[in-house]
Order: C-alpha cells, then structure tokens, then sequence
C-alpha cells in the first residue's frame, strides 16, 4: 500500500479516506474522472539529486529553450534542464555534491542571455529599455543612410545624371558614409538578429533571425565589395531596411506586452520574519523543525506547524480556498502561509511550507510547458534551407548560363532579399499584439501568447468558488430581526475590537455606526462588550447559549437555513436575550450566472473548489454547470486538471495561491485581476475587476485574432509565391527586391491593425 493519495500524490496523513487519498475531494475526483495518467503524475524529489528553477533574461523564440537546454547539457554537475520561453524559466537538475544554483547561473548567463534565481529580480537595463535603445540607435543612423541615398543614388536609379562622378573621390566620399552608417545599423540595431541566427545554428534549428540575418549580411556584404571595386550598384539601404523593420516589429509587440502586465506586480506572499517564543526575532528560513513560535494576528505562518498552546482562527483562503475561517486549538495542524486571526497562538513549526510546496509546484508545471509555438518559428526550420538552397543554385545556374560572378552573384541575393521573411516573421506577433490590445481595452489582459493557441480548442471551462465566483471575502447578506439597524450598530460596536474577517463584514456592513464600548470579554468565537451600559454578546449561536442567552424558535430556524447555505449565523443578545441574527458569508459575483451560461454555450463547465458542504452544493443544480469537485486540496485541484485534460483541452479560471498550480497546468489559464502574484504569474490571461462575463469575450477574441494571423501568413506566402520565382527569372534587381519585400511587411502591419471586435 503506497503512503501517498493516489490522486494528487500528497501524504496521506493519519487519517486517510478509504486508506487510499489524502481527502474527500480527491477520492470523489478519482471515482469521477480516474486515476492520473503515469505521464502526468506529480514527479517527487528522489535522493539523487536536487532541482533549482531558475529566471532568464534575454530569451526571444523558442529556439533559444534549445539552445539553452543544450548549454545545460555540457555544465558540469548538472543532470537535465527544461526551458521555458512562456514563462522565462529554466528547471535545472543537479547534483548538490558538484554544483550549486549560482555556480549554475554563472555557467549558463552569457551569449545574451542573463541567468538568475528565480524569485530575484533582474539588474540592468530591462528588455523594453535595450529595444528603445537600439531602435533609437538604429534609426538615427538608418535615416542618415537613406537620406545619402535619396541625394545620390535614386536618381542615378531613376534615370538621372549622377550627383557624383562613379569612381571618383566624391565617390568614395558618399560610399564611405554609407558603409559606415550601415555597418552602425547592422552590428547595432541587427546584433539581436544575429545573435537570434548564431543560436538557431548552434541549436540546430534554423529560424526566421537565420533568414533575416542571411538576407541583410548578403546586401551588407556584396555592396561592400561593390564599393571597392567601383560600382555605384550599393544596396546598404536594403540592410538597413530590413534591420529597421524587424526591430520596429519586435518594439511594437514588446511595449504592447509590457503596457499588459507593468501594473500586475503586487505585494508577495513571503512570511515575515517570526519570533521565537523567547522573544527572539529569526528569519523563516533560519527556523528548524521543533522550534516554537508566536505567531500574532495578521501575521503569516512561516511553515507547517502544530499548534501547541493558544485558540484563535486562521485565514488559509488564499492556500485552501476555504472561504470561511477555521478555527484551531492546540494539537491542530495549520498551514504555512496561512493568516492567524483573532488571538496569538504558539506553534511547533515543521520542515515544510504549504506556501512553498505550492510555489515549487507552480513552477515545476510550467517549466513543463512548451513555450509559444509561433507558427513562423515551425515553417522557418523549412523555410530557411529552402530558400538558401534556392539563391545557391539560383546563382550557380545563372553562372552556368555565361553570367560573370557579379551578375551571378546579384540574382542570388536577390532572391534572398526578396525571400526575406519580415512579412512572416511579423504575420504572428503583429496580430497577436493587436488582440492584446483589445484584450487590454475589453478589461483581459493576456500575458502569453500560447493563448491565441490553446484557447479554440478548448473543451472544458473549469472555475474556482472562492474568489471568483464569489467576491472570496466575508459580507453581511441579510439581518434578521425585528430592528435590524439597531442589531447592527450593537454587534459593530463589539466586533471593532476584534481582528476577524467576519467582524470587518460586520463593520463594513452598519449603516450607524457606534462609537462602542468597553470589551468584558474575548474568545475565538465571540466577544462581549459594554455599550452604553448594557452588555451586548455577538457571536457563534453555541457561545451565546454557553453564557445563558435565549435563542428563539424563529432565530434557530434562522441559523439553521443560513448554514445549509454555506454561511455562518452571528447571534447579537443583550439582557438575556438574542435579538437578531446576522448572515454572513461569502457573497457570490453578481456576474456569476451571466458568466457560467455564456461560457456554458460552447463549453462543459465544472465548479472545482477547496471548499465543501453546503458552499459548493449549490453549484450542483445550476443549469450551466456540468460537474462540481468539491474539498479539493491545491495539489488535487492540479491532478485534477491533468487528468480532465486526457478528455481534451481545459482552461481554468481562478485567483489565489491554491489555484497556481491548477492554473499553470491547464492549457489555458485564467485568473481574475484581484489575484494573489502567484495566481496572476501563474495564469496565461488576467480578467480585469469584476468582469467575470468577458471570460467568455476572451474565446471569441482569440477565434479573430487566430483568423487575422491566418491572413496576415496567407498573404506573406502568396508574396512569396509570386516574388521569388520572378527574382529566379531575373525580373528584379535588389532594390526592387526590398522594395517589394517592405511593401509586404507593410501590408501585413495594416491588416494587423485594424479592429478586431466592434
């Protein structure tokens, strides 16, 4: 018998379901979906070494998760690393005994790319300041060359007398400008093509910066020697061309993505520091298992830990996804990460953080991932040889047929230039770009174009409870009683004095508010206060009873059907009495129905959430919804993802830590805006406030955006259907060739650029 939940691959604990899961959600999932595929169980660590996962600077196609992949293989001590270009993550396996991460860092950063511990941020200039730069650059000297050429040159080409004497020092006067110009652009503005090309070789894998780089090298190259030979047939205008339309491509695509996500960033989940219960202050990674701690409310718990003294509440929401407060006492188990409210309580911590379990698993998850297959990537590993082998036998045959080697050698580069594939290089981003941008306006920000592809072949729509169809914080829903404003201002003016989700609803919710009183008394589950003499007791019904207050038929009732619901009673009694009821919970979107029956339409949509009982059951008779897996724990809401998706493609929409790993393991991920970091780092598109109903807008955006790529290739294949056999024939000479090839890009931009929805 295995010591692990056969769902989700967690311990079992002490106190197994059926000896087999960690929890009732995870054998309810099982019964219902079935056991995890082998290829998708949750790998746990072995003894044989360690896993680090690190961030990267500077990668820009997938090639470079290659390239790195294979840098990775060749570093000593390292046993196997899996790039991510989604999501700029390395997943490294080492050997601790020869290496450590930022031995590993070091060996790996270089070539252009900066290597890092992940949770750190990166130093230097960032990727949207080195692209403004080099499209600066790049475009003051680029402007320099074309104004030459548009003195000098065109108007020799265009029939006119030449300004300049062809071969004379006047000549070579504007040649060397030109040349030197060029060169700037090239080795400056084109360094991140050429660096993009030596990857793709050292990689093995040709890609358009191969194409590109060929093409602008082979103007750069041929006009050179041109100039020192004397001809005044110069074509530097033709790598600067290309050099500027590629950067101004790659510079709008990266500033509409950093306009997407530049006001995402929020505060971290890290624990404080904790103290001991010496009194002395420690930092949670200098903790050892057995240390006792003080941990007061509003403060995170470190780690794992046993509570061993104190009664108080904790807030695990954010982990669990339990809406409602738990209430724990000595010898209960809390998680790290977890909020404590109420009152302080002293706990034994363990050797593990929920919290961090969480994060690794994230990570592992999308380190899994295999990155943004842009379309134009996976053409170019043909393209690229293709069109390379045609401009060499081009060349040799015009050779062949009595051309000298200059003649020769103009039809092969012609052919390059016009093969050039600035249009298909931009076909995906400018497109992609543009639905970001409606994104943005429409209040969906997507943060990773593996979007545009997963999200039309979506089966199944999977939403978190709490958090996202419920607004994931605690309100008053209703007061019964006969004086409801005067049972409100009494219980506000109680409940000021305690720390507790529950109180704040109360607060938030009293239209008078009382200046209260003095408080007699405090426990966990309610507080007796002093207000204008009379002493006033709110909350759980049973604390109440304890302290003799009468409750009424009609305020049983009352508690009863406010907990069939899902929500909590808070009794309010003063002179022996109860006088009212206060319903509490946690109130679901008003947008919630709209939502689940749009995406309903052309989805299966299943409720999946760490809470149970009666929070989840009224999800079961909703029209809209296929499935409801209910008491699922973080790790299980991701096997349960894994496993759905053995049925076909699932997005999932949720908000907090506990939803992370779900939202990285499914093919689309979704969190709403409010989200914790890591819900919204985990997630592919974030939804904007509370506009839960455009989850449904984000199908049809990508449906357009897909069809305005497959346009935008259509149109770069027929150009070059039409444009290379005509450079193959000799119709046309370089400069019509760039000509032609910036005309396409241009047409692609435009059809880019126009509106995408109504």
């Amino acid at each position: 018998m295995t010591d692990r939940c056969r769902l989700c691959a967690l311990p079992l604990g002490t106190d197994p379901i059926d000896g087999e899961f960690c929890c009732q959600g995870c054998r309810v999932v099982f019964e219902t979906v079935g056991a995890m595929p082998k290829s998708t169980t949750p790998e746990l660590e072995t003894d044989d070494g360690e896993t680090v996962f690190l961030g990267v600077d500077g990668m820009h196609c997938t090639t470079c998760e290659a390239f790195l992949e294979w840098r990775g293989s060749r570093t000593s001590g390292v046993s196997s690393v899996d790039a991510s270009y989604a999501t700029g993550t390395l997943r490294v396996r080492y050997d601790p005994n020869r290496t450590d991460p930022d031995a590993i860092a070091d060996a790996l950063s270089g070539a252009g790319y900066r290597i890092r511990l992940r949770p750190d941020q990166p130093d230097g200039p960032t990727s949207a300041d080195t692209t403004v730069a080099v499209l600066l650059g790049s475009g003051l000297f680029g402007m320099m060359v074309m104004i030459w050429y548009a003195v000098f040159l065109y108007p020799t080409y265009l029939g006119f007398d030449p300004i300049v004497t062809p071969g004379g020092l006047d000549a070579y006067y504007v040649y060397a400008h030109l040349w030197a110009f060029t060169t700037i652009v090239l080795g400056y503005g084109g360094w991140p093509v050429l660096r993009g090309a030596l990857v793709s070789l050292r990689a093995g894998q040709p890609n358009t910066d191969l194409l590109v780089a060929v093409a602008a090298t082979s103007a750069y190259t041929y006009s050179t020697v041109a100039m020192v030979l004397g001809r005044s047939d110069l074509y530097f205008d033709v790598t600067v061309a290309i050099v500027l339309i590629v950067t101004v491509g790659r510079a709008v695509e990266r500033r509409i993505r950093t306009r997407a996500t530049a006001d995402l960033r929020e505060q971290t989940l890290e624990p404080e520091p904790a103290w001991r219960v010496s009194g002395e202050q420690v930092a949670p990674s200098d903790l050892v298992p057995g240390d006792e701690i003080v941990v007061r409310p509003g403060e995170r718990l470190p780690r794992d830990a046993t509570v061993i003294s104190g009664r108080g509440s904790i807030d695990a929401a954010v982990l669990t996804g339990e809406a409602v407060p738990e209430t724990v006492e000595p010898g209960d188990s809390v998680p790290g990460g977890a909020v404590v409210l109420g009152n302080p309580v002293t706990v034994a911590v363990g050797n593990e953080s929920t919290h961090e379990r969480i994060l690794q698993r994230l990570w592992s998850v999308q380190a899994d991932r295999s990155g943004i297959q842009r379309l134009a990537d996976k053409l170019a590993t043909i393209f690229v040889p293709l069109v390379a082998s045609l401009a060499v036998v081009t060349a040799a045959w015009t050779l062949l047929m009595g051309a000298g080697p200059a003649g020769a050698l103009l039809i092969g580069l012609t052919v390059l230039i016009v093969a050039c594939p600035c249009a298909l290089g931009l076909a995906t981003p400018l497109a992609t770009a543009a639905g970001v941008r409606t994104g943005i306006e429409r209040g969906l920000i997507v943060t990773s174009g593996s979007v545009f592809e997963a999200a039309p072949q979506i089966k199944t729509v999977v939403l978190d409870k709490t958090g996202t169809l419920t607004d994931g914080t605690m309100a008053v829903k209703a007061v019964i009683a006969d004086r409801p404003n005067e049972v409100l201002a009494r219980a506000a003016g109680a409940e000021r004095f305690a720390a507790h989700p529950i109180a704040d609803a109360i607060l938030a919710a009293t239209p008078v508010r009382s200046d209260g009183g003095t408080v007699v008394e405090t426990d966990n589950r309610g507080v007796t206060a002093t207000i204008n003499g009379t002493d006033v007791i709110v909350g759980h019904p049973e604390y109440l009873r304890s302290t003799g207050v009468t409750l009424s038929d009609r305020f049983e009732a009352a508690c009863a059907r406010i907990r069939t619901q899902g929500d909590v009673p808070v009794a309010v009694g003063w002179d022996g009495m109860v006088h009212g009821i206060i319903h509490v919970g946690d109130a679901e979107r008003a947008v919630a129905d709209e939502a689940l029956d749009r995406l309903a339409h052309d989805h299966a949509v299943v409720v999946l959430t760490g809470d149970d009982g009666p929070a989840a059951d009224r999800y079961r008779t909703h029209p809209a919804v296929s499935t409801v897996f209910a008491g699922v724990p973080p790790a299980g809401k991701a096997a349960t993802i894994e496993r759905l998706r053995e049925d076909g493609p699932v997005a999932m929409v949720g908000d907090g830590t506990n939803d992370a790993p779900a939202l990285a393991a499914a093919d689309l991920g979704i969190a709403v805006r409010d989200g914790t970091p890591m819900a919204t780092d985990a997630a592919d598109a974030i939804i904007a406030g509370d506009a839960l109903p455009t989850v449904a807008d984000l199908f049809t955006l990508v449906e357009r955006t897909n069809r305005r790529i497959r346009q935008n290739l259509a149109w770069a294949f027929v150009y070059n259907a039409i444009a290379i056999p005509l450079a193959i024939a000799g119709m046309l000479n370089p400069f019509l060739a760039a000509v032609a090839m910036g005309t396409s890009s241009v047409l692609v931009v435009a059809n880019s650029a126009r509106p995408l929805l109504k």
